[in-house]
């Protein structure tokens, strides 16, 4: 067993808001680790893409010239 420094504090469980547990950080269980794994894998903390039709932008900036 992890033995628990002084001083620290169990946060919420940012899955289920029980306290966490050391062990899990910042979880409280496996199960809890084990749910936001999968939401991970599934897709469901993607981070959202902008779409920018504009490359003629892109390549000015990284023609690969130097700025001088």
């Amino acid at each position: 067993m992890t033995d628990v420094p002084a001083g620290w504090k169990a946060r919420p469980c940012p899955i289920c808001g029980k306290p966490a547990a050391y062990a899990e950080r910042p979880f409280c269980s496996q199960r809890c680790r084990l749910l936001d794994l999968g939401r991970w894998v599934d897709g469901s903390y993607a981070v959202p893409v902008v779409e920018d039709d504009d490359d003629d932008a892109w390549e000015t900036i990284h023609d690969g010239g130097t700025d001088e």
